[in-house]
């Protein structure tokens, strides 16, 4: 079983040490590290890409729901907060679920079995290597390892592979979210790659067969540290 990868980020040393035992207690996480702020955790993020964030909201220089706006491609987030009023936030970011302080934990494990569930969807999809989208009325079959890279335009996204371009009626982050993790990554706010089809990198730029598409100023570290441990 792949461990979740994990960072704790709260400016309450008791509430860092709290999840900090409730995370090993799980079994199946993996604790990268724990900061005060998200100062910090853009620091450590930079560096080393988790899957998931454990959030706390109200912190100094900027909030954790501030933080998660700011990145384009964010981790999944479980909020940790002692406010209820940012619930709406995190339902609109798309957090994995959202936990009021202090937090009980059997509340915990529930968030984490959710997060489990998310995960083994999302990377044990090695057993189907296709979905079905809707596009111009009909149900179309992507195969995973025909696709080259997806671009987002607001809520439509197209697939290019090597023959075809299918448009369909979706956010990029929602579809992100039905591909295998293993096979693809963003490297851009508006475009997701397939890892294995790049055939170069030119400064900002990688060379899919014919076509170019971005990296970000942002993603840059993160894509480059993925492509990287990749080809080990």
């Amino acid at each position: 079983m792949a461990l979740i990868s994990c960072i704790i980020t709260d400016d309450e040393p008791f509430a860092r040490k709290g999840l900090e035992g409730y995370v090993a207690k799980a079994g199946f996480f993996d604790l990268k590290a724990q900061c005060e702020d998200a100062m910090e955790l853009g620091a450590l993020l930079a560096q080393q890409p988790v899957d998931l964030l454990f959030l706390d909201i109200q912190m100094p220089y900027l909030t954790g729901v501030e933080f998660i706006r700011s990145l384009p491609n964010p981790p999944k987030v479980i909020f940790t907060t002692a406010f209820k009023e940012y619930a709406t936030d995190g339902f609109d970011l798309d957090v994995l679920d959202y936990l009021l302080k202090p937090i009980p934990f059997e509340r915990f494990m529930k968030a984490a079995f959710k997060a489990k569930d998310y995960f083994d969807l999302r990377n044990n999809a090695g057993t189907v290597d296709y979905i079905f989208i809707k596009s111009n009325g009909k149900l179309e079959k992507i195969v995973f390892d025909e696709v080259l890279f997806i671009k987002g335009m607001e809520n439509y996204v197209e697939i290019y592979t090597s023959n075809r371009k299918i448009i369909t009626h979706s956010t990029l982050r929602a579809f992100a979210d039905k591909l295998p993790a293993r096979k693809f990554m963003q490297t851009h706010k508006s475009y997701i790659i397939a890892s294995n089809k790049i055939t170069s990198i030119e400064g900002n730029m990688l060379n899919i067969g014919t076509f170019e598409v971005p990296i970000s100023r942002q993603l840059k570290d993160q894509v480059m540290h993925t492509l990287i441990n990749q080809s080990r």
